[in-house]
């Protein structure tokens, strides 16, 4: 039975969150990376701006206190009293700005980490499980070129969620007395060989993942979902049939 055939399942499989993490390395390059989280840029302006605030408050209590001693002896006693009170008021409950500045900077931060956090999983779920491959090359110190084929391959991982195993698949190592010419147009075809399994891939997976949701109805229980099951592994056995007509790859 084909690979494909015996994978099958993964259809109705979700990625996995490792993939975000833990097997962020086995992910094939074309499918990108997941965004990172920026740097806050209103933490510090912020941040700062408390700072500020609990200095000039500061400044502004002690100036009132003098002040109102000051106005008590010689002016108003009433006019010096309200003043130093308003001064120790404001000398006592500098620090607050400092805090208030603090919690006001990590509720922008806590929602900026929501939004990044609902953007990633939007970038997870479009993740599909079918196989694919890919092309790299690397230069040694000796001027050689090691041209290497890689076989990302989707694989169940928790239940009902999948991730990817990067395995080795070829790998040729060009002399540096080559010619330039040649090992770059044997890159060139072993890239185009990798893309041309990609898509075929890709068209398996669409042929098997659209007869799977044609076949599951709104009663998602255990019974339908392997009808489902079956009709995505017949479609998919057709497409593979109808296509042995095709030439082979070239190897």
């Amino acid at each position: 039975m084909s690979p494909e055939i015996e994978a099958i399942e993964l259809v109705a499989f979700a990625p996995d969150e490792r993939l975000l993490g833990d097997d962020l390395g086995q992910l094939p390059p074309s499918l990108g990376r997941p965004a990172q989280l920026p740097a806050s840029r209103v933490r510090g302006p912020v941040v700062g701006l408390g700072a500020t605030l609990t200095g000039v408050t500061l400044v502004l209590g002690v100036a009132l206190v003098v002040f109102g001693v000051v106005e008590a002896i010689l002016e108003s006693p009433v006019v010096g009293l309200v003043s130093v009170l308003v001064g120790v008021l404001l000398a006592g409950t500098h620090w607050g700005w400092v805090h208030v500045a603090e919690l006001s900077a990590n509720r922008l931060a806590l929602r900026g980490a929501e939004s990044f956090e609902e953007r990633r999983r939007q970038w997870l779920a479009g993740i599909t499980p079918y196989t694919r491959w890919d092309v790299q090359t690397s230069a040694a110190d000796d001027g050689s070129i090691t041209i290497e084929t890689v076989r990302y391959e989707p694989v169940a991982c928790r239940e009902r969620t999948f991730t990817f195993v990067r395995e080795l698949e070829a790998r040729e190592v060009h002399s540096g007395d080559e010619p330039a010419a040649a090992v770059t147009e044997r890159a060139e075809l072993l890239r185009r060989e990798a893309a041309a399994r990609t898509e075929q891939a890709r068209e398996h997976f669409e042929v098997a993942r659209d007869a799977y949701e044609r076949t599951l109805m709104a009663r998602d229980d255990e019974e339908q979902r392997r009808a489902a099951l079956r009709a995505a592994s017949e479609a998919l056995s057709e497409r593979i049939n109808a296509n042995l007509r095709d030439p082979p790859l070239t190897q």
